[in-house]
């Protein structure tokens, strides 16, 4: 099967110039981008709940993300899943407990009104609160640690803004007072409290709860970017020892570039930044670099049985003898996921249309940012060659007295 029937010849590389300036540019708007904006990271990166949903009769995101918002909830994020029949819902907030800066304050007040408090602590990553009272604020005091029911201190943080999941009882100090234990209560019961509050119909079904916390999404997001760091040195390390060390810069400049591209989509459009769009770049490093070692081999060929031609003739013949194979091996691929753009949704829908974004970026890069740096490094090579045979001669002449 052929798309393009006989040998072409178009003079890719003559564009080179114009082609870098502009990739350039976009390349330092993203990045600039990046800096002052960032991007919109998910529970994976930034931490936070996500709750899955699933309703007994119709409903749509909007309806959800409203209901949530009437309930309390601030800025949360409703995706639907599956199809649209099913009426099932990702709903993501920030924050893995209903504890925050400002609830905290708020508790810390309410807990002194019930009494002497001479020591007040909140961790917030944990969403625990501690204090120290001079006189007991609950009954019968059971073993130290263990949970106790004390409505007053239930209903102080309850009415400050913060539900309370458990009180503890951490024992008598040594100095005089009694130590107490906050657990609050975990975002998922917010979303659940808000939801009956603002749905007319508040039936519904919890069918699913995760819990990242920001050390641990902070974790992820550096393990993440170090992948794509190793993936490309690796990479690197193979070009510069298959083919010559001048092929291994313009393989590792293209992949930078296709990452950098693939992350503008992320920025411009704001989808959520999370494993899954790691995973996205990550394959567009495999699949840039593959397309990117199908034209060097040509290269490598063409330049044994051309030998005397100019490297940008030689680059752009096998260009062109691989121009084919490029637009095959890249129209199946788009034709896949443009199947997964129409009827995917959620996160599959983001990973398609990132992909579909790094298949034509990538097989760009391959053609105008891998090859003309091979040009510009062969260039200063002959150069640097000239220089080096111009200084011998000039040392070779006698000098006259």
């Amino acid at each position: 099967m052929q798309i393009i029937k006989g040998k072409t010849n178009i003079d890719f590389i003559s564009k080179r110039r114009i082609a870098l300036f502009i990739s350039s540019i976009l390349n330092l708007s993203i990045l600039v981008g990046i800096a002052l904006f960032g991007f919109n990271y998910g529970v994976d990166f930034a931490g936070g709940t996500l709750v899955e949903l699933k309703f007994p009769y119709g409903i749509d995101a909007q309806q959800v993300r409203l209901a949530a918002e009437k309930g309390g909830l601030h800025d949360p994020t409703v995706q639907g899943i599956g199809a649209a029949s099913e009426s099932s819902f990702l709903l993501r907030m920030g924050g893995v407990t209903q504890l925050t800066k400002e609830g905290a304050a708020s508790a810390e007040k309410a807990v002194r009104g019930l009494g002497q408090i001479t020591l007040f602590h909140s961790d917030l990553d944990n969403g625990i609160l501690q204090f120290r009272a001079k006189e007991k604020l609950h009954g019968e005091a059971p073993a130290p640690g263990a949970p106790v029911e004390s409505a007053k201190i239930r209903a102080a943080i309850t009415g400050a803004g913060t539900g309370v999941r458990e009180v503890r009882f951490l024992g008598e100090t040594q100095g005089g007072g009694f130590e107490y234990q906050v657990v609050s209560a975990g975002m998922a019961d917010k979303v659940q409290e808000a939801l009956k509050k603002g749905l007319e119909k508040p039936e519904f079904e919890v069918r699913r709860v995760d819990y990242v916390g920001p050390q641990v999404g902070k974790q992820l997001r550096n393990k993440g970017v170090m992948a794509l760091v190793y993936a490309m040195f690796a990479i690197l390390v193979y070009v510069a020892f298959r083919f010559d060390f001048k092929f291994g810069p313009g393989a590792l400049v293209s992949m930078v570039h296709d990452v950098i591209m693939v992350s503008g989509y992320f920025l411009l459009s704001r989808r959520e930044f999370n494993l899954t769009s790691i995973a996205v770049l990550l394959t567009i490093l495999g699949y840039s670099i593959n397309d990117t070692i199908v034209i060097y081999d040509r290269i490598r060929e063409e330049m044994v049985r051309y030998k005397g031609k100019p490297l940008p003739e030689i680059i752009n013949i096998a260009v062109n003898d691989t121009l084919s194979r490029t637009l095959l091996t890249s129209g199946v691929t788009a034709m896949s996921l443009i199947g997964l753009l129409i009827f995917g949704v959620g996160e599959i829908w983001d990973f398609a249309m990132a992909m579909f974004i790094g298949i034509i970026v990538g097989t760009y890069s391959s053609v105008y940012i891998a090859s003309p740096l091979t040009i510009w490094l062969d260039e200063r090579a002959e150069a640097k060659k000239l220089r080096t045979a111009g200084d011998g001669k000039a040392s070779m002449k006698p000098k006259v007295a």
